[in-house]
């Protein structure tokens, strides 16, 4: 069986305030979700009625049991999901401070399993034979999970649809110039590259969208995607199309998994043929629905929803 979509890359339980606008010494209850950037990715395109998977790992404990049953229970494929003996899975908490300030803490000592991913264990067919397959960079912060992502995408050499997630977060590496490199290794086997502005400036070094979208270009993607917050998402493919498509209005209440859920709409919008404005449009609205709850896996739109969204011209 050939996956829509296989993702490859960070898992965790997210712990979520029940209060808003609270410090986090002062909540005094959490709600637990299926947590993880590559993880959301595939709940997203299973909630559009994709077949996916993920590969990761987890802790051998209660919280990675839990994270298989929140995966089978998304119609997410977990065969891929091993756990790693004497590392406990990885737990993330936020505060949530509407509408822009969102911090994150990650648990992920003394080091993460999806960290510990071996590139002899990777089935690389799997990975080939999938119509998307998307990666991160934290993927490639440390080893052997570094190794294990360039492996993967140097196998499937671009079949299909690959996606680079750009994924920058400063926690996971010693400075933008020792994670450029890398980046610049993965984008070399990669079609479509998708990030913000932080994250596009740290692959190519330039920051200006339009000017970062063609640096990615340049490194040999198909398609670069530049998430400029506020001011919407612009989208470049090297046919010279472009995009370029503002947010709908939303009331935010915890922007965590927009991105996320932008990412497996990006893919239902790949895997559909669709234009790259359509593409756009519908991963927005998917990500502004997802920013309007306080969840992020458990909150992933449906189809209805984000097609009523799109008509209405904003999230109700």
């Amino acid at each position: 069986m050939a996956y829509d979509l296989i993702t490859m890359g960070r898992i965790g339980v997210d712990l979520y305030p029940l209060q808003t606008g609270v410090p986090l010494p002062q909540v005094t209850s959490f709600g637990k979700f299926l947590g993880g950037s590559a993880t959301n990715v595939a709940v997203a395109a299973a909630r559009l009625g994709r077949s996916t998977a993920v590969i990761t790992r987890t802790g051998d404990d209660p919280f990675g049991i839990y994270l298989h049953e929140a995966l089978k229970g998304f119609g997410v494929d977990d065969r891929w999901v091993t756990p790693v003996p004497g590392l406990p899975t990885p737990v993330i908490f936020c505060e949530v401070f509407p509408p822009d300030d969102f911090p994150l803490y990650f648990y992920r000592l003394p080091k993460a399993p999806d960290l510990e991913i071996d590139a002899h264990e990777l089935d690389l067919d799997a990975i080939r034979d999938a119509r998307i397959f998307w990666v991160t960079g934290t993927g490639l912060s440390e080893e052997p999970s570094r190794t294990a992502t360039l492996a993967a995408l140097a196998h499937r050499s671009k079949a299909g649809t690959t996606v680079f997630d750009l994924d920058w977060r400063p926690m996971f590496w010693s400075d933008p110039a020792a994670a450029r490199p890398f980046y610049k290794e993965a984008l070399r086997h990669t079609t479509v590259a998708v990030g913000n502005l932080d994250e596009v400036e740290v692959a190519t070094g330039v920051r200006e969208p339009h000017a970062a979208a063609q640096a990615l270009l340049d490194a040999g993607v198909q398609v670069a995607v530049v998430k400029q917050g506020p001011k919407g998402v612009l989208a470049v493919n090297s046919d010279g199309e472009a995009a370029e498509v503002p947010p709908l209005p939303v009331n935010v209440l915890n922007g965590l998994g927009a991105g996320d859920a932008f990412g497996g709409s990006l893919c239902h919008g790949l895997l559909e043929g669709w234009d790259l404005e359509r593409t756009m449009r519908y991963a927005n609205a998917a990500g502004a629905i997802v920013a309007s709850r306080l969840e992020c896996s458990s909150a992933m739109p449906t189809p209805d929803e984000i097609e009523a969204a799109i008509a209405a011209g904003a999230v109700k």
